[in-house]
């Protein structure tokens, strides 16, 4: 089914569900972007009743002075404006407390225990998906649709997770815990198109967020502080300690295990080595920073943990192991994730996330990692 909208004829067949949209209801999960207000737009033109949904993550006061962040009180404000252009219902709810526990909190202890977080994974697996699916259904909706940059398509075993047809905006990456039980009542109706498109469309309806700049890294850290962010959530558990090379020769000292992550070379301040160094592991037990030339850095194998699993997993596969990484061939077998080739910048806490070409398969947490010395 396809339908005019401003500049372009838009496919909306990703909002059939069994029969016309007609007599339908689709709750739109609104963040106060320029995706979501485009979302809202095709669902109200499929014919489907349409309610937009906006979680406010912050409390009140903090809300209304945050500049650049997802869900605080400008957004709310334009998601508002967006469903009143549209003549479509909005509803505002707080979640401000378990977002500060499932996600700000989790930030926090997971820095000082020397991995690397990625809070929009655990953003979307609590209040994004888990919380407004709730909402979603109490509501009466057929479907949940959001503006993330992903392809919803229906395979011979039912609903697939694809990449996004625009590579600089795929965010299959952030989706990999996605459930089958959530897919099946998901639609994402932004992946076959590119930004600019989107634009393009809210610009023709003339939504005020036509264009609104988008959000920038994470959304409760807007300066990029996050050692700062730590320190005020955590203020009597951030010390220093050593930094040390692979034989556990001190070069340093440091202010906090929370200012380093693997694969990091810039910041180290350890001058006069013979050549560069790179943080090859984080020791928070003992406060320690190791450091080591790029080559220490090869990963030969990870063990996953909390593995979601999208698609068969017998057959060459993918990995992708940072947001900005590119996927490399790999296998999985059991937990442990091998790199047909030595892979480089492979933290713990990071995602392993595992693609059957465009298709997502599933993914993990990274837990631990074997140097490729050792996995050979």
């Amino acid at each position: 089914m396809k339908c005019a909208i401003g500049l372009a004829v838009i496919d909306i067949g990703d909002f059939q569900m069994s029969g016309s949209a007609a007599g339908r209801r689709i709750v739109v999960a609104m963040s106060g972007g320029v995706d979501s207000s485009v979302v809202a737009a095709l669902a109200k033109a499929s014919g489907a009743e349409t309610i937009g949904v906006t979680l406010q993550l912050y409390d009140h006061g903090e809300a209304t002075s945050r500049a650049g962040a997802c869900c605080a009180g400008r957004d709310i404000r334009d998601a508002r404006a967006v469903c009143d252009q549209l003549g479509i219902a909005h509803y505002v709810f707080d979640h401000e407390s378990s977002f500060r526990t499932q996600v700000v909190d989790r930030f926090a202890d997971e820095y000082l225990a020397g991995r690397t977080p990625i809070p929009c994974v655990q953003c979307n697996m609590g209040p994004k998906f888990t919380d407004l699916f709730a909402l979603a259904r109490d509501l009466g909706a057929d479907c949940l649709a959001t503006g993330h940059y992903v392809r919803r398509l229906i395979g011979a075993d039912g609903p697939e997770l694809h990449r996004a047809i625009d590579p600089a905006r795929d965010q299959s990456y952030f989706l990999f815990a996605t459930t089958r039980a959530q897919l099946d009542f998901l639609r994402f109706p932004l992946g076959g198109m590119p930004k600019d498109r989107v634009r393009a469309i809210a610009a023709e309806l003339g939504l005020g967020v036509a264009a609104k700049p988008d959000s920038q890294d994470i959304c409760f850290v807007p300066d990029g502080d996050y050692a700062g962010l730590v320190r005020k959530l955590r203020p009597t558990v951030v010390d220093g300690g050593e930094i040390v090379d692979l034989s556990g020769r001190v070069l340093g000292r440091h202010s906090g295990i929370i200012h380093y992550t693997v694969g990091q070379r810039r910041g180290l301040d350890i001058g006069g080595q013979p050549e560069p160094l790179y943080v090859i592991r984080l020791e928070p037990e003992a406060r320690r920073v190791v450091v080591g030339p790029r080559t220490a850095l090869a990963v030969g194998v990870a063990r996953l943990t909390d593995l979601n699993i999208l698609g068969p997993l017998d057959r060459p596969l993918t990995a992708k192991v940072r947001s900005m990484a590119r996927p490399v061939p790999a296998r999985l077998r059991g937990d442990h994730l091998i790199f047909d080739a030595p892979e480089y910048g492979v933290a713990p806490g990071q995602a392993a996330v595992l693609y059957d070409g465009d298709r997502v398969l599933g993914g993990g947490w990274i837990a631990e990692t074997e140097s490729a010395a050792l996995a050979a």
